[in-house]
């Protein structure tokens, strides 16, 4: 069994207050990804950015980038519009994952049960979430391949993106297209 890892798609990140046409370009490749994921019964597992309206400028985050987004509850905070019509029922909660910084670092625990042939990422914004997952999943799963599909995320710039593939690869992580 296969692992597939949806980083911070939503709305905020694809047309809200961080959006780029870079990430808007992306959606449709990551939707036929966790399409065939799901058609090949393998996990998919999505990751939600999540702030708190009350608490956001109190963070290191909020202080470097005072841009609010992800507010828990919002619009922006929800999976992007664009792939609201996946079957989500081969889903359970526990594939769900908030996280209030770039980095998951729970995918030992709740890898546990798990013996995956590979693990692959796709996602937003490959300069800071979806370089976090993947080197924290390459530290804690060092003898399972790991994939990054290079045309199914968007970074904060072109030279960024470019810039945390190149980080990736050097970290044995396979960037595909």
């Amino acid at each position: 069994m296969k692992a597939l890892i949806v980083v911070d798609v939503q709305n905020d990140f694809v047309d809200g207050a961080l959006g780029s046409a870079a990430a808007q370009a992306v959606v449709p490749n990551i939707k036929k990804v966790i399409n065939e994921y799901l058609e090949n019964n393998d996990d998919v597992y999505f990751t939600f950015d999540t702030h708190y309206a009350d608490t956001y400028f109190n963070t290191l985050e909020g202080q470097k980038l005072p841009i609010p987004h992800c507010i828990e509850g919002s619009d922006g905070w929800k999976i992007a519009t664009e792939l609201k019509d996946i079957n989500i029922e081969k889903l359970n909660i526990h594939n769900y994952i908030e996280k209030n910084t770039f980095g998951y670092t729970d995918w030992e625990m709740d890898f546990s049960e798990k013996d995956y042939e590979n693990i692959t990422l796709v996602g937003l914004d490959t300069d800071i979430c979806v370089v976090s997952n993947a080197l924290i999943l390459r530290a804690q799963f060092p003898n399972t391949p790991i994939y990054v599909i290079a045309n199914c995320c968007a970074g904060t710039s072109p030279n960024a993106h470019q810039a945390a593939l190149t980080v990736m690869r050097s970290c044995q992580i396979e960037v595909v297209e």
